[in-house]
Parts: structure tokens; sequence; C-alpha cells
């Protein structure tokens, strides 16, 4: 199992947008210069992280983007959902009644899930804060 690309290129988005002040707007290119990425490939991402509610984009030559919720509320599931979707992982491709390799599978999964929505990126934010207060 492997999240794509640009999952990964989210959540370290998301990170960096949670690091700047609460208003503060960060643009497009900015935020592809930080993970050396052409701003037309993030703009894809970044429209959806909108769509999923997570940012908020504010158009015009001083527009960019910011979180739209409080830091406390963006878990990664939200991200890897924004991004992957909510489909499942796993789909048995043997179609008969009480799949006991398919229901394993899900409650493999649904535990997974369920990590990654209690993890949230408002942590690594707080340790990458520390990280550079410490390096100061």
């Amino acid at each position: 199992m492997r999240y794509s690309n640009a999952t990964n290129y989210a959540l370290h988005t998301i990170v960096h947008l949670m690091l700047q002040p609460r208003e503060s707007l960060v643009g497009v290119k900015e935020l592809a210069d930080v993970q050396n990425l052409s701003p037309t490939y993030l703009s894809k991402i970044l429209t959806k992280l909108a769509k999923a509610g997570l940012i908020e984009s504010t158009p015009g030559a001083k527009g960019g983007y910011k979180i739209s919720r409080t830091k406390q509320e963006i878990s990664f599931l939200d991200v890897i959902h924004a991004i992957e979707g909510d489909t499942s992982l796993f789909d048995c491709t043997i179609h008969h009644e009480g799949c006991l390799i398919e229901k394993a599978m899900k409650q493999v999964e649904e535990n997974m899930k369920g990590e990654l929505d209690s993890m949230l990126l408002n942590d690594i934010a707080k340790e990458a804060t520390s990280k550079q207060i410490e390096k100061k």
C-alpha cells in the first residue's frame, strides 16, 4: 500500500500553512517553492484541499491560501481523504458471501483509519516550531 506523491505534498502544505500566522495568506508560488514543485501541479492539490474544506483560497494579487478550520481539527485522515478519496484499499475479487479475507482486511483498514484520524497535523506543526526554536 502506498499513498500518492500528491498526498505527501498535501500533508506538507497543510503543515506549512499551519506554521503561518492565523489570517496570513500564502501564495501558491511560495508553497510550491518550499517543496520544489511546479505551481501548476501544486494548484491541483490545493484545489482538492479547498474542496474538502481544509483550506481557503483568496484570489487576486494579494491572495493566497490559509487554513480554514482550527488547527486542532485537521487530521492526517482528512488530508488523505481529500487527495485519495474514501475508497476501500482492499476489494475482494472473488465474490462470495461472507468472505473472511475481505472481513479481516476491512477491520485492518478501519483500525488504520482510526489511527490516522487521531493523528493531528497540528502536532507535527508544533514539533516543527519547537525544532526551529531549538536551532536559534
